[in-house]
């Protein structure tokens, strides 16, 4: 006798400036859990989370994902009288592997990760730490600082230092960092909020627009490098993919250089001498070890072919999944197509669980 489906919840969109591209993640990663061999595995359910926090069930998430955004779908109110998180919609508690494919706060950051650990249901990816410090670009630094793990010079900004001492804050990083250097909210992916200063008038710019997405920031020195990145899965036992390069013509990777057709391209594998791969490589799952990331991550390096320095950049704890994502297309050219890259993230979900329950811990 066949064994039962597997029950699936996939949930996506969230409260979060990359709503959009949580969305669009969602449709490749419903779409190759629907497929082959993973249709007789697991019986997928999705859930959206709307703009406000509210929960939606598969009817509805199905629509988004129809249609590809909710003001399309129909029959979602405008802004409720109380947002936030009202309970879970029909079906969910049924769930018995969560599959969150949220990007940014609110979904990246530990916080479904810990929902997901207080009902003692197993999950997609990392655990709260290794989401939370992954997420937050002043902890990740600070991790791989103490780890040893080469990073090019960078400063963390509060908000407040710009509110209450603008020019003091401002001839400290010019100081330390010089121009050209780069502007990021410490919580936000995709390229959200960054901004690239070449002088003191854009550097106030750029720490504004920052500052309007997140209170804690990190400035980087801007430096001449090749943008190469690396897919690590895996929980106790990690294994990297090759590498590959983001190429494009814009001054730099930017949100629509990221997202719009035709202005970026990758290399896969990246054309880079192989011990420069093997020292990417064992770095990527360094940087893992260092922040508790486990399941999945994407790897951000910068390498300068000039002197030969590899620098980490960051890690991103829940990659994108859309047609433009470096992480899926790292394991098709390692020798795991999408259908069974998905199939093997659940079954590391369940491992860890299994494993785990002994202690009575939860894991990601």
């Amino acid at each position: 006798m066949a064994a039962s489906p597997l029950q699936l919840g996939l949930v996506f969109g969230g409260v979060s400036g990359e709503h959009a591209v949580s969305i669009r993640s969602a449709n490749t990663v419903a779409a190759a859990l629907r497929r082959g061999a993973n249709a007789e595995r697991y019986q997928l359910r999705c859930f959206y989370i709307d703009q406000w926090g509210h929960w939606w069930p598969p009817a509805v998430a199905d629509a988004v994902l129809a249609k590809g955004s909710p003001a399309m779908a129909g029959d979602l109110p405008a802004a409720p009288l109380r947002p936030g998180f009202q309970g879970f919609p029909e079906g969910a508690l049924d769930i018995q592997v969560w599959v969150p494919v949220l990007h940014g706060p609110n979904g990246e950051d530990g916080t479904i990760q810990g929902l997901f650990s207080l009902m003692q249901v197993p999950f997609v990816g990392s655990g709260v730490l290794g989401s939370a410090v992954g997420m937050d670009k002043q902890a990740m630094k600070a991790a791989f600082a103490a780890a040893g793990l080469p990073q090019v010079p960078y400063a963390c900004v509060e908000a407040e230092e710009l509110q209450q001492t603008p020019e003091a804050l401002v001839l400290r990083l010019e100081q330390h960092l010089g121009y050209p250097c780069f502007i990021k909210p410490a919580n936000l992916g995709s390229s959200v909020g960054i901004s690239k200063a070449t002088n003191r008038a854009e550097l106030l710019a750029g720490l504004k627009l920052a500052a309007s997405h997140d209170p804690r920031l990190v400035v980087e020195q801007g430096v001449s490098a090749r943008e190469l990145e690396c897919a690590v899965l895996g929980q106790r036992q990690m294994h990297a993919s090759v590498l590959g390069e983001i190429c494009f013509e814009a001054d730099w990777y930017d949100y629509d250089t990221k997202y719009s057709e035709g202005k970026s391209h990758t290399v896969i594998p990246a054309q880079v001498p192989a011990d420069l791969g093997e020292r990417a490589r064992a770095m990527a799952i360094a940087a893992c070890r260092a922040v508790g990331a486990s399941g999945l991550a994407r790897v951000d390096f910068f390498y300068s072919e000039a002197s030969g320095e590899l620098w980490l950049n960051e890690i991103n704890t829940l990659p994108g999944f859309t047609s433009q994502s470096m992480y899926p297309m790292l394991w098709e050219a390692s020798g795991v197509p999408l259908e069974e890259l998905v199939h093997q993230l659940v079954q590391l979900a369940q491992e860890s669980e299994h494993s785990s329950a002994a202690g009575g811990l939860q894991a990601a």
